[in-house]
């Protein structure tokens, strides 16, 4: 049986546990041995293991059912004991409930006996308090002070307290009967009064925390109260400002100071504010009233860059101070203290903003006109005017003189960039400095002088002068400076669009100037575009005349109809690799000048009008064969130039030219005319 319980080790597997088994029997193993394998032998081994199984198995058995009675004994001798424990548990909370009852009814008693006892002792103490301050109150009549507590400088603290309490006695005491000794209260109480101040003075300068808070609690209830309050404001400052800056002096003194009010004075938070507004209504009100009123009205420049400043700087004290406990409404009381500062100078101040950005603008200009020696025209309005400019739209004549500007565009972004930080800084001000009601109107109004002086004075000034110097279509070897023009005014309209996002919009994007200030910038921006692309065309025009001027005096009738067709040694004309020179040219500066899509639509018109021309050329002549060769060859060139233009449409152009022009070289068998011209496409 003990071999039998050492098969059965864990964990158990029944084909090992058989393995082993079969392995321990002499004969059972199944790859041979020192005995060879007997099978009955091992049968009869596994019958006798079974025997033995079988009789543990039964052993085994009987126990677990000892164990189940003996467990289920215990269990019911458990569940006895924890009934006993709940009676006992249950007689225990009804004992603790009647301890409870008799102590709550011992405890009313308790305090019913207190109530009694302070209603009889109350009435006692107010009656020795009465009798004491009599007592007082008969020196006084007297005119002798022998108390020891009025004489002793160490109990000033009790002397405060008693003459305090006469003090309110005598107030109610008839004038004409204690004149007298009404007089002398009064004069012992102003007296211990400024001794209390003088002794908080001196405690203050000594640093002594705790004797300031108990002179503090004595004064709390004298009149001069007050007063010691601003005598610690006065002392608090003393040394404190030392350095150049003024407002960060201002809040390491709050700091240091809210420390030490806690500690010395019942109500901090009131102290606080009223050093703080002390701070503002002197020393700051005094420092920005001098620094703003020296540049007041000597330098508007520098009087608006203080003010921001000053305002700046002050918002962000204000902002550092409203950490402290200042009270219920901080950040209102903070708000009027800066308020009460600056509103003689916010007032008006976006009149002097206008001012200055004008006079500035003004400046900047005419700097720049006079560094060009420039004498700036001055552009006709009215009736006349008008009619030209109209004119001048439909038709695309030039009105007037043409006027040489020497390739000068009157362009300058040096200016715009003046002009526009100029105002961006007006912008940062308006927003600081305005009220939030008046903050749209202010910033429409330094937008609208932005477009005054940037887009009108200036831009539109240079455009008109560009329009003027545009040359007739007719001029030769004329310079096209417009497109110079173009190039240097979409730089500008770029950054102005910049700054009418980054700057202004802020500013406006939650009001109904919002609407206005959209309106007015396309209003400008369309009427600018409408003379730039007067312009652009009238200077394609003037491209197209350039090249015909070529074509009128390279182009010879010579060159279609040769003289000697067998000795024609040229691949293309003189006249067509000058204007092909002359187009790529004119491509080049439309790229540089333009961006975008405006690329294509100005190369799309010149090349539509390249090819108009090229094609009216052509039908001037009659050719020879060789002629007609040449002529392809020419178109060839031409198709070639017309693909820099990158536009399919003009290319197409040019492939149905030079498919037309093939025809040219067909033999005259076989066409119905012996002779003809190129059709009109």
């Amino acid at each position: 049986m003990a071999t039998t319980a050492q098969l059965f080790e864990e964990p158990f597997d029944a084909d090992e546990y058989i393995e082993r088994l079969a392995w321990r029997t002499p004969g059972g193993g199944s790859k041979g041995g020192a005995e060879a394998f007997d099978p009955k032998r091992l049968l009869e081994e596994f019958k006798n293991h079974i025997e033995e199984l079988k009789l543990l198995d039964e052993r085994i058995q009987r126990r677990v059912e000892k164990l189940e009675q003996q467990c289920q004994k215990e269990a019911k001798e458990f569940a006895r004991k924890v009934q006993d424990l709940q009676k006992s548990n249950q007689v225990a909370f009804q004992h603790f409930q009647e301890l409870d009852d008799h102590i709550s009814y011992v405890a009313t008693k308790v305090c019913h006996l207190g109530d009694q006892l302070e209603g009889v002792n109350t009435p006692r103490q107010r009656a020795v308090e009465a009798q004491r301050l009599m007592t007082y109150f008969n020196e006084f009549l007297d005119g002798e002070l022998r108390s020891d507590v009025f004489n002793n400088p160490d109990k000033i603290k009790e002397a405060a307290d008693i003459i305090q309490k006469l003090h309110l006695i005598a107030q109610e005491l008839p004038f004409d009967r204690f004149a007298d000794v009404k007089a002398k209260i009064a004069s012992k109480y102003h007296d211990l009064e400024r001794q209390l101040i003088q002794e908080f003075t001196a405690a203050q300068r000594r640093g002594e925390i705790a004797r300031m808070r108990e002179v503090a609690a004595v004064l709390l209830h004298f009149k001069g109260y007050a007063h010691c309050v601003d005598v610690y404001i006065k002392q608090c400052q003393e040394g404190a400002y030392f350095r150049d800056d003024i407002f960060e002096d201002t809040a390491l003194l709050c700091q240091r100071v809210n420390k030490q009010v806690g500690e010395v004075f019942s109500s901090p938070e009131t102290i606080m504010a009223k050093l703080i507004q002390n701070i503002f209504e002197n020393k700051l009100q005094n420092f920005v009233r001098d620094k703003l009123e020296e540049s007041r009205k000597t330098d508007a420049e520098q009087y608006l860059k203080d003010l921001y400043d000053l305002y700046t700087r002050m918002t962000a004290l204000a902002g550092k101070l409203t950490e402290f406990n200042l009270g219920t409404d901080k950040q209102t009381f903070l708000s009027k203290l800066i308020k009460n500062i600056f509103s003689s100078y916010l007032e008006n101040y976006i009149d002097t903003e206008r001012e200055y950005l004008k006079s500035r603008s003004t400046m900047i200009l005419q700097r720049y006109y006079e560094s060009k020696h420039h004498q700036k025209r001055t552009l006709g309005a009215g009736g006349i005017q008008d009619l030209k400019e109209r004119i001048r739209q439909r038709t695309n004549l030039p009105l007037g003189p043409s006027i040489d500007t020497h390739g000068e565009t009157f362009l300058s972004q040096e200016v715009v960039v003046n002009l526009l930080q100029e105002t961006k800084h007006a912008f940062e001000r308006c927003h600081r400095l305005s009220d939030p009601p008046d903050l749209p109107k202010n910033a429409f109004s330094i937008f609208l002088l932005l477009v005054d002086y940037l887009c009108v004075d200036h831009i539109d000034y240079a455009l008109e002068i560009g329009l003027a110097a545009i040359p007739s279509p007719d001029s030769k070897n004329a310079n096209l400076y417009f497109l110079d023009v173009v190039q240097q005014a979409n730089t500008i309209f770029h950054l102005f669009d910049k700054q009418f996002n980054d700057h202004l919009m802020p500013l406006i994007s939650s009001s109904p100037k919002l609407t206005e200030c959209l309106h007015k910038k396309k209003e400008v921006i369309e009427q600018m575009e409408v003379k730039l692309d007067t312009g652009i065309d009238r200077t394609l025009n003037c491209m197209v005349g350039q090249m015909k001027h070529i074509l009128a005096t390279e182009q010879k009738k010579t060159d279609f109809k040769p003289e000697d067709e067998n000795n024609v040694m040229i691949q293309y004309t003189n006249a067509c690799a000058k204007v092909c020179a002359y187009v790529n040219k004119q491509v080049e500066r439309v790229r540089n000048s333009m961006d975008g899509k405006n690329i294509d639509t100005v190369l799309t018109e010149l090349g539509v009008r390249f090819h108009r021309l090229i094609h009216e050329h052509l039908q001037q002549f009659t050719y020879s064969s060789m002629g007609g060769m040449l002529a392809i060859c020419d178109v060839a060139e031409y198709r070639r130039c017309a693909k820099e233009f990158k536009v399919p449409l003009v290319l197409q152009l040019f492939d149905t030219l030079h498919a037309l022009c093939n025809l040219l070289v067909v033999a005259p068998d076989n066409l119905k005319q012996e002779s003809f011209h190129i059709l009109v496409l």
